[in-house]
């Protein structure tokens, strides 16, 4: 017959205690804490035909968008497919959306956990798999439509109803509306302070609104909450990074790549991508980074040919041609072109479509062939969404294009490239400075001297009391690493 778990789903299995071991997994997924993946593991030693626990192992191992995971997912769906007998309608779906995926087919595996959440939309599992898929493929708009649908089945004694509010807060984010978000994600961090994602949902309305002093205040007061033992830390303390970076306090910006980017876990590429996308910014204003380059590379490089997720491989390219390891990027971009060639679905496409002209872009700009870097890019601005991440992530390929304008000489593109940047994030002192060279270049000497201003009077604004405390390695509420989904 099969029990139901906690918010009334059904599932195929007569065990509690297999339940309870999903819902431990499935919450440390959530809140980006511990590993949800030996908890399942306990659960299959107990019951190896529980058929939710293997799509859910599968189903984490997927999220990584790492390579290295496909044998055992490949391993647990088959498991899972040879039970679809005894599985339930809502788990043969789940089994279907991880053999999409599987085969290439990311939209289709997003079509099949909506199909789940069209009868069952307190279906946990499938809306946050769903969500994360929708955040690789740059959708927007499908992110927040899809958590909105869901909600119909969700009320405020639903468990889990304030992890769905922090979905839903970064899905109105990355859809523009701004105020919306910020609301949800603070309502969601009322709910449950330690809710990372939604601290993090806040964090990007602040990048994208050029908040730089709400947004480091915002970081610091909840340091505790999210810098302790969480697999997410690494990408918060990127976000904090980011405000001074925008600042021009670059020994901020140092102190928090040594002390909580640099650490990541050998072998999971998501945590290198603050990184390389860290690194590749200061690069591009001008910041000696010493040997970091070197340091990140040799982590990257023995998976140069393992491409399967063009997002990542972007930030592979970034720390390959800050490095000069020309041989490591000739590989990176060969293995991407057979990959397009002979593979075939949803990656292959954003590889072929954004992720190769990327890549060269970046390699030619550590070239110094910067015209070359404008002629790739500038024909891509505007699809890079394609191929996933967040708008404050992407936004390196634009700080790119720009920087490669100017040093190119083509001032008219950078100048109306940055009248559209200051319109949308008029507070960014970064932006301003970019204007400033770039009127030069024109002969606007006045304009020129009136952009510099503005970019002096927001940083002479800046409280000197607004600080975090990233600069002690003993510092208790800070550990290095953590682990990643």
């Amino acid at each position: 017959m099969g029990l139901k778990d906690i918010r009334g789903v059904p599932t195929s299995t007569d065990s509690q205690a297999s339940l309870d071991r999903l819902e431990e997994a499935l919450k440390l997924a959530i809140i980006m804490r511990g590993d949800p993946v030996a908890v399942l593991d306990k659960a299959l030693e107990a019951e190896p035909g529980f058929v939710l626990g293997l799509c859910l192992r599968a189903e984490m191992q997927l999220l990584t968008t790492e390579r290295a995971r496909v044998p055992q997912v490949a391993r647990d769906v088959e498991m899972a497919e040879a039970l679809t007998g005894t599985a339930n309608e809502r788990e043969r779906g789940h089994i279907a959306a991880i053999r999409a995926w599987l085969e290439g087919d990311m939209e289709k595996a997003t079509e099949c956990w909506e199909a789940v959440l069209l009868d069952y939309p307190r279906d946990l599992v499938a809306l946050f798999c769903a969500h994360m898929t929708d955040f690789f493929l740059g959708e927007a708009p499908q992110m927040r439509d899809r958590i909105s649908r869901a909600l119909r089945g969700w009320d405020a004694d639903t468990p889990g109803y304030g992890y769905v509010l922090g979905m839903y807060a970064f899905s109105l984010e990355e859809a523009g509306d701004f105020a919306r978000g910020e609301d949800y994600g603070r309502k969601a961090v009322e709910l449950n302070p330690k809710d990372v994602y939604a601290i993090h949902a806040v964090a990007h309305v602040m990048e994208m609104q050029g908040r730089q002093e709400d947004g480091i205040n915002w970081m610091t007061e909840r340091q505790a909450d999210w810098a302790v033992g969480c697999g997410f830390a690494i990408h918060l303390w990127w976000h904090t990074a980011m405000y001074y970076l925008d600042l021009e306090q670059y020994d901020r910006v140092f102190e928090i790549y040594e002390n909580g980017i640099r650490h990541s876990a050998d072998g999971i590429s998501l945590e290198e991508l603050d990184a390389a996308s860290m690194l590749w910014r200061l690069n591009l204003l001008g910041v000696d980074v010493s040997d970091r380059w070197s340091e990140l590379a040799d982590r990257w490089e023995p998976s140069a040919e393992d491409t399967y997720y063009a997002f990542n491989d972007m930030h592979a390219m970034m720390a390959f041609a800050g490095a000069g390891r020309d041989m490591a990027a000739a590989k990176l971009l060969a293995a991407t072109a057979s990959y397009v060639t002979e593979r075939g679905g949803t990656n292959a496409q954003m590889t072929k479509d954004v992720g190769i002209p990327i890549c060269r872009a970046l390699l030619a700009f550590s070239r110094e062939d910067y015209d070359a870097v404008v002629d790739l890019l500038q024909p891509i601005r505007y699809k890079s969404n394609v191929f996933g991440g967040s708008y404050a992530q992407r936004d390196v390929i634009a700080l790119t294009l720009i920087e490669a304008a100017i040093r190119a000489g083509r001032f008219s593109l950078a100048h109306a490239l940055l009248a559209e940047r200051t319109a949308l994030k008029e507070t960014s002192p970064m932006t301003w400075k970019l204007m400033a060279r770039t009127l030069d270049g024109l002969g606007d000497r006045p304009g020129a001297d009136n952009a510099r201003g503005r970019a002096e009077s927001l940083l002479a604004g800046v409280r000197p009391t607004v600080r975090d405390n990233t600069g002690l390695r003993d510092n208790p509420v800070f550990i290095p690493g953590g682990c990643l989904l």
